[in-house]
């Protein structure tokens, strides 16, 4: 009789040096732009300590960490308060506020300071209200914007965490505050300390925003400087990599992020009634949704319907050509579609090795992997751009080219790929691979006939991640794109700078109609305590 888990044939797997080989490939990737910048500023012939020390890096430094802090703060407070008013109170309308609240995940940051710019300030829609800029300006649209990344664990949290405590507090006269307090918060603890942090990384590498707002922080700096004063702003790429790095194994380390034993299972807790309350929650929880997602809608609508008021520079108003969207349409579409595609290929090897083959070496290179997450886009893209100008000319010649800006995506979103691509290869039951090689199937042939079509709608839903985050990214779209080259962020930014509020408002409907529909499909369906969310399968 033939035994199932013995024999050559099902000891025999895809793997073995060649696989080694392409993943330690993979980890010197992904582990070159920070040893770039690091051999960069410690060979250089510049002053590194006296640029450390300079105004010039200090103020932005300080800037930077000051905003993350207060966006961090205020973020956290308002996505924990949103999350409790739709799970735990009778608050009318508590099912479309789960759908709704979550949604400013769809707008970049520089979609949202243009709508708010193109809103305010002389020429504006509400000419009369000054333009917020500076830190307020930046503070109110990264709060508004980043709110939901603590929302959607939070909810998560409240709805896998059993109500029996909370019941039981209340039976012994323990009023509402005094529950959430003593018994609620410390059970969402880890789940908004993972959202604060992704909050505080965001805000950190955040460009578009606080340059349109004129605030002065590292990444504005970056930028302004990349050409003029090259020391200047790789010494403050490097710092925002350490800084951001710094911040995410502290996190990752932090007793905080230590789930908290709950019990779970049961029915949930009553929720609370909010009586003569009602009334004012609703218009403060519609009041946050209103500006964080409906007024921007509103202002692009209205500009778009009202055209531009100087003839013949772009979009005019209803009925007038929209040719202008096909050229950075066309754009995102190559570099989404590209990005996705590579993206895929470049993480399968390391997603198989540590799912199928787990190896110290394996490890490493998938953290190496994730820390890059961590890395700003433009930290990278400054990288990249950095090391194809000075290279000889063989490689100087990739500098603003296509393979280079994909590389750059590659690079920034890789970690998105690689999670999905464990996962889905982490679901595969061993047992067919090794009924496979039984009835004579080798390595290669399981892996294209077993595994490959199982693992494929993982690998898509990675894909598709890689792809909405790249139609919203913009630093490095702007710092490695080859000339002439547009996406819809580009020509927002540039239509933006220009002062063309119509054709910003159309182009803007269009990528947010897009990036809404993708962060539907991608992100909230799979979110526990979102209606409408996929539940997760059963083992």
């Amino acid at each position: 009789m033939t035994r199932l888990t013995t024999g050559p044939a099902v000891r025999s797997r895809v793997g073995g040096w060649p696989l080694q080989a392409v993943v330690a490939a993979v980890g010197v990737l992904f582990a070159a732009p920070g040893t770039y910048l690091a051999v960069r500023l410690t060979v250089g012939d510049g002053d590194l300590l006296g640029t450390l020390g300079s105004r010039d890096v200090l103020r932005p430094l300080i800037n930077s960490v000051t905003l993350a802090a207060a966006v961090t703060a205020a973020a956290t407070t308002l996505g924990v308060a949103l999350a409790l008013v739709v799970a735990r109170t009778d608050l009318p309308g508590r099912s479309l506020l789960r759908v709704l609240l979550p949604l400013p995940l769809a707008m970049p940051s520089f979609v949202a300071a243009t709508a708010l710019i193109a809103a305010t300030g002389r020429g504006g829609l509400l000419g009369w209200l000054d333009r917020p800029v500076g830190f307020g300006g930046a503070f109110w649209v990264l709060t508004v914007l980043t709110y939901p990344y603590v929302l959607l664990p939070v909810l998560a949290a409240l709805s896998a965490v059993s109500g029996t405590m909370e019941e039981a507090a209340r039976l012994l006269g323990r009023g509402p505050l005094v529950v959430l307090w003593r018994v609620v918060l410390p059970q969402l603890r880890p789940a908004m300390v993972a959202g604060g942090l992704l909050v505080f990384l965001y805000v950190l590498s955040d460009f578009g925003a606080v340059a349109l707002l004129r605030f002065d922080t590292v990444t504005r700096v970056i930028y302004e400087s990349r050409l003029l004063n090259r020391e200047l702003s790789l010494t403050l790429g490097a710092l925002l990599a350490v800084l951001a790095l710094a911040v995410a194994w502290a996190a990752r380390a932090s007793p905080a992020t230590t789930p908290v034993t709950t019990t779970r299972g049961g029915r949930p807790p009553e929720p609370v009634r909010v009586g003569r309350w009602r009334v004012p929650l609703l218009g403060a929880v519609w009041a946050v949704l209103g500006v964080a997602l409906l007024a921007p809608v509103a202002v692009f609508v209205t500009w778009a319907v009202r055209g531009s008021t100087a003839i013949g520079l772009g979009y005019s108003g209803v009925g007038d050509d929209l040719s202008f969207l096909l050229a950075p349409a066309r754009g995102t579409v190559v570099s989404g579609v590209g990005a996705a595609v590579a993206t895929t290929l470049v993480v399968l090897p390391v997603a198989f090795a540590t799912a199928r083959r787990p190896s110290a070496a394996g490890r490493l290179v998938a953290a190496l992997v994730t820390s890059v997450f961590a890395l700003p886009g433009l930290v990278v893209a400054l990288a990249l751009a950095s090391w194809a100008v000075a290279s000889p000319t063989w490689a100087a010649g990739l500098y603003q080219s296509l393979p280079l800006l994909l590389l750059g995506y590659v690079l920034h979103f890789g970690a998105q790929g690689l999670g999905a691509s464990q996962a889905a290869f982490s679901g595969v039951p061993r047992q067919l691979d090794e009924a496979a090689a039984v009835l004579g199937a080798g390595p290669w042939r399981r892996l294209v006939r077993v595994d490959l079509p199982l693992v494929l709608p993982g690998l898509l839903a990675g894909a598709g991640l890689v792809l909405l985050s790249t139609m919203k990214e913009l630093p490095i779209t702007l710092l490695l794109a080859p000339t002439g080259f547009r996406t819809l962020a580009t020509s927002i930014w540039n239509a933006a700078a220009d002062g063309f509020w119509a054709q910003v408002g159309v182009t803007s409907l269009c990528l947010l109609s897009v990036s809404a529909v993708l962060t539907w499909v991608l992100v909230l369906r799979q979110a526990p305590g979102v209606r409408g969310a996929r539940a997760p399968a059963a083992h």
